[in-house]
């Protein structure tokens, strides 16, 4: 049987619960797939215990959202997850919990900072379903301090594309080129870098230092400059007033 696209996940790197730790191309990780989507993705992957496991999950998270007491049913159900869908899966799972939640800023950043990897990496991948607005850009910014290729990956999803200035942004796509997380994980890469000089002056330095060194040049980076070549006209093009460029 062909499996469903969506929930899939591509290898980069390991993570502790023993997965592939970085990202699909964009479009298949659960911060690009609608929640109704992934939840159908899923459940065609598990098998019937897993999936019975994940319904009453769900259904418990959907009856008793937002806080309860120290720990709420809901936030212990996200720790068993890869245990009990597989570490495949343990990122779609987690991250339909926290939606069945409706899990805000605040509880999303309680379980950010008293989580393990896994759990953050859930969290970066639920925000653009749950937080509308940059409340919780600093969960962004802190994923992005992190040496963790995993938390770079997830934080650089929908939610990074919608709400990081220009400054944070431009900065992240170098650290994926310093740490080696594919540019494919970027959502939005290709608007964002789009005529960008700052980018591409900071991308022309890295390279040359790179050169200097005697240390070759990703081959991402060549990507990315080139996409802040596109939409500038020609030399020699008339530009909308009617001068040359």
């Amino acid at each position: 049987m062909t499996q469903p696209h969506a929930a899939h996940v591509t290898p980069h790197t390991q993570d502790v619960e023993g997965t592939p730790g970085g990202q699909d191309t964009q479009g298949t990780t659960p911060a690009h797939v609608p929640p109704a989507d992934l939840r159908a993705a899923l459940s065609a992957q598990l098998d019937g215990a897993a999936r019975a496991w994940l319904d009453q999950a769900l259904d418990e998270a959907a009856a008793h959202p937002g806080t309860h007491g120290p720990i709420s049913v809901w936030e212990l159900r996200l720790a068993e997850a890869g245990r009990r869908c597989g570490p495949a899966h343990a990122d779609a799972a987690r991250v339909l919990v926290l939606h069945a939640a409706r899990a805000d800023t605040d509880a999303l950043t309680r379980v950010y900072s008293q989580g393990t990897a896994d759990e953050r990496r859930a969290v970066l991948h639920a925000l653009p379903h749950l937080v509308p607005g940059p409340d919780a850009l600093p969960l962004v910014e802190d994923a992005l301090r992190t040496n963790d290729t995993r938390l770079v990956a997830a934080a650089l999803g929908p939610y990074a594309a919608r709400h990081l200035d220009a400054h944070q942004w431009r900065h992240a796509v170098l650290k994926c080129l310093f740490t080696g997380v594919p540019v494919d994980s970027v959502a939005d890469l290709a608007r964002r870098a789009r005529g960008d000089d700052e980018l591409a002056r900071m991308l022309g330095d890295y390279a040359a230092e790179r050169t200097a060194a005697d240390r070759a040049v990703p081959e991402d980076l060549h990507r990315v400059l080139a996409l802040t070549e596109s939409g500038r006209p020609a030399p020699g093009t008339a530009d909308p007033h009617g001068k040359e460029s």
